[in-house]
C-alpha cells in the first residue's frame, strides 16, 4: 500500500509519497480560495490508481479563526454566566495601548444563551435542569439559525449529566454540537468555555474540507496530523478540529525530531520558514508540549507542541513605513497573487530580495519545474530604491536584514527568554526559504551548526508520515499531595485508560502496540498555574525537580496538589525508514558542480559554487561561498562556512571557517 504525507501552507502544498517501493516528492502552489483543490491534484498527480493512507495536515480551522470565517456558533451555558467568555481574563495584551480594542468575539451576545441549572463544585447538583428553560433555548437557537452548538456547564467534567441532558433537548436540530466535558475535562470555566466554542466554530468548516477531501479519494485512508504532534481518524478530526489548529507546524517539528534523534542529535532548535511564517520549536531531548496556547487572544487549552510563529516567510511583503524605516511583514503576498518574481505579484518580498542577491538561480527553482522571472524585478527595485535612499542591492541586503532580524527574535523568545542558550543547540532548517537564512541566522545566535535534512521543503509533510498515533486525555481531580496515593491515582486513572486504550483500537492501532503514559499536573498549594510531571513513585520530587528547573526555587516543605491527571496513549503506524548509506570520501563527485553564479554577501559579488545536492554522499565536504540546489529548497552556505554529509543525507553546516571550529 502507498503511502502519502501532504501538508498545505500559505504558498506552497507539499506531498512525499511512497509509490511502487519508491520515495518521491512534489510540491505545487496552494490554493488559497479552496485549499482542497491544491491537495486532490497533487494526488491525481502523484498516483491514478491503487490504494494508499494519506496523513495530511491542514491550515483550514486556524484560518477560519483567523479570517472570522467559521460557522454561525451559539454558545449554552448556565443561566447568569452567559457573558464569561466575553469578558474572559483581567489579562490584556496590550497594556500600554490605548487604543486597543479586543477581537470580534467569536459568538455575539445574541447567540449566547443560558439554562437553569448548577451543579456544585463537588460534582452534586445545586438546582436541577429545568427541562422547560431548556427547551426555551432550543427554540432561540432553531429560530436563530445558527450552523453549530457550544455547550459548557460549570463543573461538568466532574458531572457531566447536564450537558448530555443538553444534547439530547438539541438532537431534533440536527445541528454539530460540541460538549465541553467531551473536549476538556479541565477546571478554568473560561479556558473550557473558549476551548469549547472554537471547537465548535471551526468543526464544520472542517467537516467540510475533510468530507470534500473524502469523496474524492475513492475510499482510500486518511489521517489528519493533530497539533499536540499525533495524528488521528477523519472522522475524529472533524468531531474535535480544535485539535487541529497546529497541524502543519507540528508535523515540522515531528519530523525535525525524529530527523534528528536517527542522527544522533537531539538538541535542536527546528526552523521552518515558508512562505507566509516562520516557526520556531525548542528540541531538548523531547518534543516541547504546552497547554496554554491561544490563537487570535482565545486559550485553547489543549494539549500542542510548544511552538513560536512570526510573519515572516518568503512571501512577506517589504515596504517603508510612515516613519522611513524599511519593514518586512508580517503581511505576505501568498500564492496568489505571489512574489514578483512569480509573475503576478506588485510588491516586493524576501524571495525577490533573494532572487535579486543570485541567491537563488531562476532556472533551478523547484527542480526547474517553476523558472523565477528575475528581469520583472529591475523596476520595482528601481521605484523602492528611490523611496529608501538605498542602492538596489543595498535594499535587497537590508530585506534580508529586516526578516532575520524578526526570525533571531522569535528564536530568542523560546531560548534565552527561557534560560537556554543557543549556542549549545543546532539549528535544524527546513521549510522552502529556511535554507535561503539560516546560517545567517545562526550566525546572529552564536549558534555553531546547521542541520538541513534532505528535502527540507517538504519536510513538515516527512513529519506527518513519522508521527505515532496519539490520543491525550485529562481529567480535574483537585487533590491534596498528602492526602492521595498511588493506588488511588491508578484508580483515578482507570477510565481514561480503558477509554483511552479503546478510542486507539477504533483509530486503527492493534492492542499490543499501544503505549499508555500517565503524567499529573501538579503546584503548591496558592499557585495559579501547573506543572506537568510523569506519574511514577517519585512523582512528588520530580515536582521539586522540575519546578526549581523552571522557576529557580523548590520549597519542600509547601503543601502540594494535583490538579488534573493527564493520559497519552501512542500507537505506532507504519512510518519511513531511512537506510544509512556507506562513506564516499571527502571530495564531492564531479557531477555536484554546475557554473559557478554571482552572489551577494555584504556587498560583495562572489563566484560562488552551485552544488546539485541530489550528487552528494555521505562524507562529502564543501566549502563556501555555494549554493545547494535540489528540488524542494534552496540552501546558501556564505563565505567563512563549511558543511559535511552525514550518513542520512544530511547537510551539517559549520557557521565558522574549519580552522575556527
Amino acid at each position: 500500500m502507498e503511502l502519502i504525507g501532504v501538508d498545505t501552507g500559505g504558498t506552497f502544498t507539499d506531498f512525499i509519497y511512497r509509490k511502487e517501493g519508491k520515495w518521491g516528492v512534489y510540491k505545487q502552489l496552494s490554493t488559497p480560495s479552496n485549499p482542497a483543490e491544491s491537495v486532490l491534484s497533487g494526488i491525481a498527480h502523484i498516483t491514478h490508481s491503487g490504494t494508499y493512507k494519506m496523513v495530511h495536515g491542514s491550515t483550514v480551522a486556524t484560518n477560519a479563526i483567523l479570517e472570522r470565517k467559521g460557522a454561525v456558533t451559539a454558545l449554552v451555558t448556565n443561566k447568569g454566566f452567559e457573558d464569561i467568555f466575553a469578558i474572559g481574563r483581567q489579562n490584556r495584551t496590550e497594556l500600554y495601548n490605548p487604543g486597543y480594542q479586543k477581537p470580534p468575539i467569536l459568538v455575539p451576545s445574541h447567540l449566547r444563551f443560558g439554562v437553569n441549572c448548577r451543579t456544585r463544585s463537588d460534582g452534586q447538583m445545586e438546582i436541577a435542569f429545568d427541562e422547560d428553560s431548556a427547551a426555551e433555548v432550543v427554540n432561540k437557537i432553531e429560530q436563530a439559525q445558527v450552523d453549530s452548538i457550544a455547550v459548557c456547564f460549570l463543573f461538568s467534567f466532574l458531572n457531566p449529566d447536564d450537558e448530555i441532558k443538553m444534547k439530547k433537548a438539541l438532537e431534533k436540530l440536527n445541528i454539530n454540537t460540541s460538549l465541553s466535558h467531551k473536549i476538556l475535562a479541565e477546571f478554568r470555566e473560561y479556558e473550557r468555555t473558549s476551548t469549547t466554542v472554537v471547537n465548535a466554530y471551526v468543526s464544520p468548516i472542517m467537516k467540510r474540507y475533510i468530507n470534500h477531501i473524502i469523496d474524492n479519494i475513492g475510499g482510500n485512508e486518511l489521517r489528519i496530523m493533530q497539533s499536540n504532534g499525533g495524528s488521528i481518524s477523519a472522522a475524529t478530526a472533524m468531531n474535535e478540529s480544535v485539535r487541529t489548529i497546529l497541524s502543519g507546524p507540528a508535523g515540522g517539528a515531528v519530523g525535525a525530531w525524529e530527523t534528528g534523534k536517527m542522527a544522533g542529535v537531539d538538541k535542536l532548535i527546528s526552523f521552518d520558514m515558508g512562505g507566509t511564517s516562520t516557526d520556531v520549536a525548542l528540541i531538548d531531548g523531547a518534543l516541547p508540549l504546552t497547554f496554554e496556547s491561544a490563537i487570535s487572544d482565545f486559550p485553547v487549552k489543549v494539549p500542542m507542541i510548544d511552538i513560536h510563529t512570526v510573519g515572516a516567510g518568503g512571501g512577506s511583503i517589504s515596504f517603508m513605513d510612515a516613519g522611513g524605516a524599511l519593514r518586512v511583514g508580517p503581511e505576505s503576498s501568498g500564492a496568489d497573487p505571489g512574489p514578483i518574481c512569480y509573475g503576478k505579484g506588485e510588491q516586493i518580498t524576501v524571495t525577490d530580495a533573494n532572487l535579486y542577491l543570485g541567491r537563488l538561480v531562476p532556472e533551478h527553482f523547484l527542480g526547474g519545474h517553476m523558472t523565477l522571472d528575475f528581469e520583472r524585478l529591475e523596476s520595482y527595485f528601481e521605484k523602492m530604491s528611490r523611496e529608501s535612499g538605498l542602492g538596489k542591492k543595498a535594499l535587497a541586503e537590508g530585506i534580508i536584514a529586516v526578516a532575520n532580524t524578526a526570525m533571531e527574535k522569535a528564536i530568542r523568545v523560546i531560548s534565552v527568554e527561557r534560560g537556554f542558550d543557543p549556542s549549545e543547540f543546532a539549528l535544524f532548517s527546513f521549510g522552502g526559504a529556511g535554507g535561503l537564512h539560516a546560517v545567517s541566522l545562526a550566525r546572529l545566535l552564536n549558534m555553531p551548526t546547521v542541520f538541513v535534512p534532505k528535502n527540507p521543503g517538504i519536510l513538515s509533510a516527512v513529519g506527518m508520515l513519522m508521527a505515532d498515533v496519539i490520543k491525550d486525555y485529562s481529567l480535574t481531580v483537585m487533590r491534596k499531595a498528602h492526602d492521595t496515593d498511588d493506588a488511588m491515582l491508578e484508580n483515578m486513572f482507570l477510565p481514561l485508560v480503558k477509554n483511552g486504550v479503546k478510542e486507539l483500537i477504533l483509530e486503527g492501532i492493534d492492542r499490543e502496540h499501544a503505549t499508555v503514559k500517565k503524567f499529573l499536573d501538579m503546584r503548591y498549594k496558592g499557585q495559579s498555574y501547573e506543572i506537568m510531571v510523569p506519574f511514577t513513585q517519585k512523582y512528588q520530587n520530580a515536582f521539586h525537580a522540575l519546578h526549581e528547573k523552571s522557576y529557580g526555587y523548590c520549597s519542600r516543605e509547601k503543601e502540594m496538589e494535583i490538579v488534573n491527571i493527564r493520559l497519552r496513549v501512542k500507537g505506532t503506524p507504519e512510518k519511513p525508514v531511512i537506510q544509512p548509506e556507506p562513506h564516499a570520501g571527502k571530495t564531492p563527485p564531479t557531477m555536484a558542480f554546475d557554473e559557478k553564479h554571482p552572489v551577494i554577501f555584504n556587498g560583495i559579488s562572489w563566484e560562488t559554487d552551485l552544488i546539485h545536492r541530489d550528487h552528494l554522499r555521505h562524507g562529502n565536504e564543501i566549502k563556501g561561498p555555494a549554493i545547494i540546489l535540489e528540488y524542494t529548497s534552496t540552501i546558501v552556505m556564505p563565505p567563512d562556512t563549511w558543511a559535511k554529509v552525514d550518513q542520512f543525507g544530511n547537510l551539517i553546516i559549520h557557521t565558522r571557517s574549519k580552522g575556527e571550529n
